[in-house]
């Protein structure tokens, strides 16, 4: 088959969409993406994909959705594919409906995290719901990665066609326990051998519970690291004032280093001793995996994805969301208890490499696609 991956960003489509694509090649399929291009495209370009460049505006303004909607249209009469998999929120709701019009024979998206959730005002759930289901009425495949998800849109028909759960992965190979980096790592950052360290990567807006996890930080002695930078596309709220209060106060300005973007995340996690992400949404985090991997402990929200993943108790701790005090007492925890951590790490580890084996999740997808195109 002749199949496009499709995303907003090449961010996503560098970072998280490239096992997939390559697993559908080694299948012997033709595989394309498509995002608006950014510096990334050229790295995906270089595993000898085509990246079809496409303005896709990341915003639920009716006149964006409308543009990226004709952009998409554009780009998908002027080849044919036999399947389009779309992925991350406007360019699937855009996207759904001009595969549609461009006659697409299969079209299939993969909910990497529903936008709406419980904690949104009931009539922008309302709304949100609707136009996943409309765009459902053109959907032949849903797959999403929670399983939670996956019963959600079930019980709300987000689909016409088969709605599976698929789970999320990572390369063990990459993402593993040990190694001879820890000391040259915490010398790199300035962070003597033996302190706590905590580790956040995600992008630098609120949504991902940055405000918290500071506010959190002045009650614990141990050292937090963020790897993470705001994209130029992200729309969600920024935490601008919150990484300002950082740098004017002396005792988070001693323990939280702003790392930026980094290409080396497994080397920060074989340096860590914890791993957190007090996210307020999310779909099913690659990250917890990574860190699972690498054999720390977590501290995570109890939302969708993130509880699925962790055993409260047993690989990590779940906290309330926006619940600063809960948080640094999570942390407080496992920071002052190096047993503690290292059973939850182990035992974080076993659950990994069981159930979040990238090589796992992308034969799945291959099996669930070759299904649909069975059934037409």
């Amino acid at each position: 088959m002749k199949i496009l991956q499709l995303c907003a960003v090449d961010f996503t489509l560098y970072h998280f969409l490239l096992p997939l694509m390559r697993g559908l090649r080694e299948a012997g399929h033709d595989v394309v993406g498509a995002c608006t291009r950014g510096e990334l495209a050229g790295k995906v370009e270089a595993e000898g994909f085509r990246v079809i460049g496409i303005d896709i505006r990341r915003s639920a303004n009716p006149f964006a959705l409308w543009r990226t909607h004709r952009a998409i249209l554009a780009a998908l009469r002027e080849e044919r594919f036999d399947v389009v998999h779309f992925h991350t929120p406007v360019a699937a709701l855009a996207g759904r409906f001009a595969a549609w019009r461009a006659s697409v024979p299969r079209i299939v998206y993969t909910a990497h995290g529903f936008y709406f959730h419980d904690r949104m005002p009931w009539p922008l759930r309302a709304a949100h719901v609707g136009l996943e289901w409309a765009a459902g009425r053109v959907t032949d495949l849903l797959m999403t990665q929670a399983e939670e998800d996956a019963t959600s849109a079930r019980r709300l028909r987000l689909a016409r066609g088969p709605i599976h759960a698929i789970g999320n992965g990572s390369d063990p190979a990459r993402f593993r326990p040990g190694g001879g980096d820890k000391a040259r790592v915490r010398a790199e950052i300035g962070t003597p051998p033996d302190r706590p360290v905590i580790l956040m990567v995600g992008r630098l807006v609120a949504e991902k519970g940055y405000p918290e996890l500071l506010a959190a930080m002045r009650a614990i002695d141990a050292e937090l690291w963020i790897a993470g930078e705001r994209l130029a596309s992200d729309h969600a709220g920024p935490i601008d004032a919150a990484i300002d209060a950082v740098r004017v106060d002396p005792v988070l300005a001693a323990r939280v280093r702003l790392l930026g973007y980094r290409q080396d995340v497994p080397d920060l996690m074989r340096a860590a001793d914890i791993f957190v992400l007090p996210s307020h949404r999310e779909g099913m985090p690659r990250s917890i995996i990574e860190a699972m991997l690498s054999g720390l402990p977590v501290v995570a929200t109890d939302i969708r994805g993130s509880r699925e993943e962790i055993v409260d108790g047993k690989t990590g701790l779940l906290v309330p969301i926006a619940d600063p005090a809960a948080l640094a007492a999570a942390l407080g925890r496992l920071a002052d208890d190096p047993v503690l951590r290292q059973r939850m790490g182990e035992a974080g580890l076993v659950r990994a490499r069981d159930l979040y084996d990238e090589a796992k999740v992308v034969a799945r997808q291959i099996e669930l696609f070759g299904n649909v195109v069975a059934a037409r």
